[in-house]
């Protein structure tokens, strides 16, 4: 779309990408003087978009926040890229998350035009995720936000902890990243009172709350938090251990326990050793099943973890024509 419609437009799409944007920056991207890019911004005012403008050199414009959130532009990918994420949300272990999924779902087919609406439910009708028991912790929906608002502003936060052993304190930290693994989320960040990095379980953390103190983030001795947290549950000592001899190529293996806290060695050719690691029977089975349900394996564990697992197998083999793989013990 061309001319003055098609630039407003335009200059609707670029101010919700990002929280600022210097006026000089925003008119080079339009193309546009500085007086029309002025003008165009009256527009979006007059149509209802609330546009906050800081003047001066350094000066810009942000999409303030009103009563409402204005209708997003997406183009075909940005559209697909977001029901497919709402759809991997509504069976995350976030509390409450899967109804305001199913909600977002709603209201995002009611604004789509028919083509990109007859894409989306292309993606509904033809993917289906496997749901794995929901016995897992779960993390309040507010608490995650709170603490990415922090981490995103750099703001000190409290919060009440309980540690593995069931210890409790309260918490002053210095958030830097959340950090999703799997069905657990983590919290990064520098322990003020400890004067250390820490890694957090959001959902043993209650009751966050921002500070009001600003920081200056340190740097963190990993490459990034992904991989602090995964070194941290490393150095955890596991409740709960099993072998695995898997009748796979190391790649394959991989490439199915990657979110496991799982050590994979070659055997030969086609099969591996995995050495699996959790705190919990209902984990450490449940990586097993992810191995069973597409290789046989041969397991050697404590009788209790071997008794679950053979527990499973008994549920999963007879009963169920699409399991390919199978257990021994």
């Amino acid at each position: 779309m061309n001319g003055p419609t098609g630039r407003v437009l335009q200059l609707l799409s670029l101010l919700q990408t990002h929280q600022f944007w210097p006026g000089g920056e925003l008119a080079g991207r339009l193309r546009v003087s500085a007086r029309t890019l002025r003008r165009d911004v009256d527009r979006l005012r007059e149509l209802g978009y609330p546009v906050d403008a800081t003047p001066g050199v350094a000066g810009g414009y942000r999409l303030g926040s009103g009563a409402h959130m204005p209708p997003l532009l997406l183009d075909d990918e940005e559209a697909v890229a977001i029901a497919v994420g709402l759809r991997a949300a509504a069976g995350a272990s976030i509390d409450g998350i899967e109804d305001t999924s199913v909600r977002a779902l709603a209201k995002l087919e009611q604004v789509l035009p028919d083509r990109l609406r007859r894409r989306v439910n292309a993606v509904h009708s033809n993917v289906v995720a496997m749901r794995w028991a929901t016995t897992g912790p779960m993390v309040d929906s507010e608490a995650l936000a709170v603490l990415a608002q922090a981490c995103r502003d750099h703001e000190e936060v409290r919060f009440a902890y309980q540690r593995r052993d069931g210890e409790e304190s309260h918490r002053l930290a210095q958030p830097l990243q959340l950090v999703s693994a799997g069905r657990r989320w983590y919290l990064v960040a520098w322990d003020v009172r400890r004067a250390d990095w820490r890694t957090f379980r959001v959902d043993r953390l209650q009751m966050p709350q921002l500070a009001g103190a600003r920081f200056v983030p340190r740097q963190l001795p990993a490459p990034d938090a992904a991989a602090f947290v995964a070194r941290s549950i490393r150095s955890m000592t596991p409740l709960h251990e099993a072998v695995v001899v898997v009748n796979a190529t190391h790649d394959e293996v991989r490439d199915v326990v990657r979110w496991s806290d799982a050590q994979v060695e070659a055997v030969d050719a086609r099969r591996c050793r995995v050495r699996l690691r959790a705190e919990t029977i209902e984990w450490l089975v449940t990586a097993v099943a992810m191995l069973a349900v597409r290789f046989d394996v041969d397991v050697d564990a404590s009788p209790e973890v071997a008794g679950r697992i053979g527990e499973l197998s008994a549920r999963l083999g007879p009963a169920d024509p699409g399991v390919s793989g199978s257990f021994s013990q």
